[in-house]
């Protein structure tokens, strides 16, 4: 849900409609999204959560220069999980590139639009309808 670098700040889950800002967190190098109303306690993600951003989306690699993308809307998700101790949190766009968040630039809000349907595995049962002496067996998506 947080990056591996953010296990010493606390945590809470996002809800949906909140309004989340980017920010540094004090006592670590690491980006992330925390609220309007705590600026110290990061504000967690789930894979395929969907975010609106009040603007084009502005990042940087640590350099002078900062760049855009000419988007407002994208899906959090994760980058290179196998691999320990590297920042996998990430926001992936519409045109299929993504920007780690700990290279978001700071102070950028984004509203928190839909966040991924999560059940435990079996809760789902296939759902059967029949019409005209057939069945159709109606598997859950998602």
């Amino acid at each position: 849900m947080c990056d591996y670098s953010l296990h010493a700040v606390a945590t809470r889950p996002a809800q949906v409609g909140e309004t989340i800002v980017t920010t540094t967190f004090r006592g670590t190098s690491t980006r992330g999204f925390a609220s309007e109303a705590d600026m110290s306690v990061a504000v967690c993600l789930l894979p395929g959560t969907e975010l609106a951003f009040a603007d084009n989306v502005r990042y940087d690699n640590r350099w002078i220069w900062t760049r855009t993308i000419n988007s407002r809307v994208g899906k959090f998700g994760k980058v290179d999980p196998h691999i320990p101790d590297r920042h996998h949190d990430a926001v992936e766009f519409p045109d299929g590139k993504y920007v780690l968040v700990t290279q978001l630039v700071e102070g950028q809000r984004a509203t928190v639009l839909q966040l991924p349907v999560t059940q435990p595995l079996g809760e789902h049962k296939p759902q059967v309808v029949t019409e005209r002496q057939s069945t159709i067996t109606r598997l859950p998506t998602g």
